[in-house]
């Protein structure tokens, strides 16, 4: 609601200068030799506010910044960006505790929002004005925040989209909570071994941003999100079929399948979400997909470490990727499937102004 009441790119740059503020206290407060452990929970829980209104900001800002037309190119350059982080980003972490101890690389932590701030303050394209109000009265925030709800879970888009990326993440977290331990203990994994596996599987994430453009203009946008979302469904059946012996290639390719799938589905459907949604309900819309998909991910980690002591690490895996497999159902069985192109979306009303499956007339 509040990205939807004020400038989105403030609220972008607030959002680094306040990760780099609270990052930033550990080494200061390890250097005075204060460092406690609450502290840390402090920082963890503001980084995780910052955060929460980084990503529903930035996500809400995008179509500001690029015509409609733009927008899967525009997420696909994101994706980019984003999974070479993630290939960078542990490796660097890992070499930095390693060479120069923790609170060090806690400081290059702090110090890489502040890279971010100040691109983000370079940003000189003007964004449409807050909606005001004839009356100049302000809504509640109760009305606001049922609005974005009710936007959600009505659309005919939204709500599959919600459903299986929902599914899918509380599936995936089952998997992830025990993933670890399942490779050092059944498959005798050394740690730096399931190290070199994730590398690997992660140029997954980096085929999938790049190649994303060309399989939507082939297949178009729904059956790519239908399509993708059965590869990353397959990609949970690899982990427990590993053996000592396959343990390599199977996790590899499983990381790599997940993470090109997700990737492609991920940049259309958010996509999608962005073109369909006028600017002022972004933030909204945003806020509350975040909150539905996002919401599965602690139950399944929970779910995922209950059973994996109570039925074994394999056992649970198989119910994880078993369960992930369905999630393509929901967007296969609705209106999403039959989409060629995104759809229209007048700024005034919140259904897509074209039929699905058509290809959209309007500039």
């Amino acid at each position: 609601m509040w990205v939807d009441r004020l400038p989105r790119r403030p609220i972008l740059i607030v959002g680094d200068l306040g990760r780099a503020a609270a990052l930033g206290s550990i080494p200061i407060a390890y250097r005075m030799h204060v460092l406690h452990i609450g502290q840390l929970y402090v920082v963890a829980f503001l980084t995780g506010i910052f955060t929460v209104f980084f990503d529903v900001a930035y996500q809400s800002y995008l179509p500001s910044l690029v015509d409609r037309d733009q927008l899967v190119d525009g997420n696909a350059k994101l994706e980019i960006s984003r999974s070479g982080s993630q290939l960078a980003g542990p490796g660097l972490a890992g070499a930095l505790v390693q060479l120069l101890k923790a609170p060090v690389a806690i400081l290059a932590d702090s110090l890489s929002y502040l890279w971010s701030a100040a691109w983000v303050f370079t940003i000189r394209r003007a964004e449409p004005p807050v909606e005001q109000h004839a009356d100049g009265a302000r809504p509640s925030m109760r009305s606001q925040i049922a609005e974005g709800l009710g936007y959600v879970w009505h659309h005919r888009f939204l709500r599959p989209i919600a459903f299986c990326t929902a599914s899918s993440n509380l599936f995936s977290s089952m998997a992830i909570a025990i993933l670890v331990l399942f490779a050092v203990r059944t498959l005798g994994m050394s740690p730096g071994l399931i190290g070199l596996v994730f590398a690997l599987g992660n140029l997954g994430f980096l085929f999938g941003a790049i190649t994303s453009r060309r399989i939507v203009e082939r297949l178009g946008v729904g059956a790519t999100i239908v399509g993708a979302a059965v590869v990353f469904g397959v990609a949970g059946l690899l982990v427990p079929l590993a053996s000592r012996s396959t343990a390599i290639p199977l996790l590899t390719a499983s990381i790599a399948l997940f993470g090109f799938g997700g990737v492609v589905y991920n940049i259309n459907q958010v996509s999608l979400r962005q073109a369909i949604t006028p600017l002022r309900m972004q933030g909204r819309m945003n806020a509350t997909m975040r909150f539905m998909v996002w919401g599965t991910m602690p139950i399944g980690a929970f779910v995922g470490g209950a059973l994996g002591k109570a039925i074994g690490l394999r056992p649970t895996l198989w119910i994880a990727a078993i369960g992930g497999l369905m999630c393509f159902v929901f967007p296969a069985v609705s209106p999403v499937r039959t989409l060629e192109r995104i759809p229209e979306m007048s700024e005034d009303e919140s259904i897509p102004a074209s039929i699905p499956g058509q290809i959209p007339t309007g500039s």
